[in-house]
């Protein structure tokens, strides 16, 4: 096989190699990596890709294997696209012939499609073009070059090769963007299975024990964005992101109570008559199961549902990365009172912490029993006891909110708000737990504000004059950790920890570096993958566009303007590229009738004389002259002043066309 398909070929399978790195079980990537440098050290020897049938097969029981163990099945999204993958490697390493290559670079095409299923991220659709250009490449390379063995191609004519495809491809991007701007936005014919819903995803889940969080933090992966101009957002300090409030605690882990997942429909009714701001929330991982929203926050649509706790979800199962219209409230609420069952499960503690227990009677028989005074006696107690924030506090075991308040004293967010809890409820004082996000940092464009896993939060609610007031402990131990964000905290901690100059550069790099690529990826969800049926309605109306029928016809109208201007162009490329001579005899002949005109078998010279024929004596001088001109011009090319010859010449054209027409009119007449 020839040599550039070959390199195509090995191109194509790394490229599907990368696009999986995420996504597919890591002892499937194993398995591509090996046959991958296999068959490289193979071509890198010249020698033939297809490999030993025993190897073959092999690879293939080991892929089915890996992927049946991952997913325990060959159906489904991903298996099945981890299913096409592995046959796509079976193929491409026996092809040996024609036929072999045109299979396998046109099954790429499908492959790299069905990458989509996975995710429809910015880094994936980047890997997928490239794939559909070395794709292309091969099927290029198929046809213009015999299957005998040749050497690798040079630089120039891989580069000259790729420039022919980008070429291809430049031709169909108007007919791309017309489709997707004006063709009609349909619901997808049929549904894909969305993933169990028991894996675990990325980002808060609806249970909490001490060091969870803490482990989020060491991420810099995009939570979720928020649109919005970035002014209108209150101070950082007050940017709490809410997910859900965990009411129930067994010691060593808190989790959710059945009441907090009842729809409170007639009170977010009642909410969105208040003073009020909209925002966009676009979550970064599909199958994040809560909206993160401001505190009071509402959804503004009736796809999604606020529940009992104040947190927000969808009314069915989603899988995509689309915009969702919030509207923050930040009028105060009216009283309400909190209900006995209610109290109930936020007083309620295990058999477990007795010196806490204690330390809370204590410190609450100090306060005289007064709500307020308690909470700023334990606050102060924290601070006079030193407790100190740390990104890497340890286990804890047994009686862990014991062993945090009187022994390690280190901890992270959710140490903190977890021991309040107790402490409050310990001395009659309904609290609660609430996870979320806290903080951010602007977009580049200040048009969106960007929440990244490691601004995971907890923070505690305490019932108090009628409400259910946000204290957090934390903001008490690491004010700079809620006043500067957590991106700039650990920025500042690296920083201080960091002496070499040029680790300090390259950390802020890196930092820029993701920012631009998770705006990248905004922009692409947003304008691209985000386009749905409403987005292009009200697009289309801002441009006088408001039926489909209209729709239809622009679609018509611009698709057949394209065409005929590519037939233009290609009219215009091909058109007869005439000198000047052969521009002027053109001319002159289109001038005569069909019985005067050049006959091909004639000379310039011969036609010149058979048409001195038709006119009177005196004027066969003029048609002498021209034929002289023609010589002069045509055999002396380096004689002087031969702008003037061409000059005498088309004025000698010119009279005898006027001669001929007269002879035209007196035969008519």
């Amino acid at each position: 096989m020839n040599k550039q398909i070959q390199f195509l070929l090995l191109g194509m399978l790394l490229l599907i190699l990368l696009a999986q790195i995420a996504v597919a079980p890591a002892s499937l990537l194993v398995a591509y990596a090996v046959v991958w440098f296999v068959t490289l050290h193979m071509f890198l020897r010249k020698q033939s890709l297809v490999l030993p049938v025993v190897f073959r097969g092999g690879f293939i029981v080991v892929g089915l294997a890996c992927i049946y163990l991952q997913y325990r099945t060959f159906l489904g999204v991903e298996a099945g696209v981890a299913f096409l993958s592995l046959c796509l490697y079976g193929k491409a390493l026996e092809s040996k012939n024609k036929r072999d290559a045109l299979v396998s670079f046109n099954f790429a095409l499908f492959v790299f499609a069905s990458l989509f299923l996975y995710t429809q991220a910015f880094y994936m659709a980047i890997l997928v073009f490239l794939g559909v250009v070395v794709s292309l490449l091969g099927l290029y390379a198929i046809q213009k070059a015999d299957f005998t063995e040749h050497a690798l191609p040079n630089k120039k004519e891989l580069w000259t090769d790729t420039l022919h495809i980008f070429k291809a491809i430049l031709f169909a991007v108007p007919f791309f963007i017309i489709l997707f701007l004006f063709f009609p936005r349909l619901p997808p014919l049929w549904y894909i299975p969305l993933p169990d819903q028991n894996k675990a995803v990325t980002g808060v889940s609806d249970t909490l024990s001490l060091g969870d969080i803490a482990e989020l933090s060491q991420s810099n992966a995009l939570a979720f964005r928020i649109v919005l101009p970035v002014t209108s957002l209150p101070p950082r300090s007050e940017l709490y992101w809410r997910a859900m409030v965990l009411d129930r605690f067994d010691g060593q882990k808190w989790q959710s109570s059945e009441i907090n997942q009842q729809w409170q429909v007639a009170e977010q009714q009642q909410l969105t008559q208040i003073k009020h701001l909209n925002y966009t929330y676009l979550q970064a991982d599909p199958e994040q199961r809560w909206v993160m929203g401001l505190e009071h926050s509402v959804p503004a649509t009736q796809r999604y549902v606020l529940r009992q706790d104040g947190s927000i979800v969808s009314r069915r199962p989603v899988q995509s990365t689309q915009p969702i219209a919030l509207t923050w409230v930040f009028a105060s609420l009216p009283d309400t009172p909190l209900p006995e069952y209610v109290r109930q499960i936020n007083l309620q503690l295990p058999e477990t912490d007795p010196r806490s227990k204690a330390l809370a009677q204590q410190l609450y028989q100090e306060s005289d029993q007064q709500p307020e005074r308690y909470i700023q006696n334990v606050l102060n107690w924290y601070r006079q006891n030193k407790f100190s924030y740390s990104l890497s506090p340890g286990t804890l075991q047994g009686n862990r909110v014991d062993q945090f308040l009187f022994q390690t004293r280190v901890g992270f967010c959710e140490h903190f708000a977890s021991s309040f809890v107790v402490l409050m409820r310990a001395a009659g004082i309904p609290a609660r737990v609430v996870v979320g996000y806290q903080g951010g940092q602007p977009a580049p464009d200040d048009q969106s504000w960007e929440v990244r896993q490691l601004d995971a939060h907890a923070w505690t609610e305490v019932w108090m004059n009628q409400h259910w007031q946000r204290i957090d402990p934390t903001a008490l131990i690491a004010p700079q950790r809620i006043s500067d964000g957590m991106q700039n905290y650990l920025t500042e901690s690296r920083q201080q920890n960091t002496s070499a100059l040029l680790s300090t550069q390259r950390i802020s790099w890196m930092n820029q570096l993701r920012v631009w690529n998770d705006y990248a990826s905004y922009q692409w969800q947003s304008k691209v993958v985000g386009y749905d049926v409403e987005q292009q309605r009200s697009w289309l109306k801002s441009w006088g566009v408001n039926s489909q029928t209209k729709s239809l016809w622009v679609l018509i109208a611009t698709t057949l303007s394209i065409l005929l201007l590519y037939i233009a162009v290609i009219v215009w490329r091909n058109r007869p590229d005439r000198t000047q001579y052969e521009k002027l005899i053109y001319q002159f002949n289109q001038k005569l009738d069909k019985d005067l005109q050049k006959m091909p078998e004639e000379t310039f010279q011969k036609w010149m004389l058979r048409l001195s024929l038709l006119t009177l004596p005196e004027q066969q001088q003029i048609f002498s002259q021209l034929i002289n001109l023609q010589h002069r011009l045509i055999f002396q090319e380096k004689q002087q002043h031969k702008a003037e010859i061409w000059k005498e010449f088309a004025s000698l054209l010119k009279e005898c066309s006027i001669v001929l027409k007269k002879r035209r009119k007196i035969l008519s007449s």
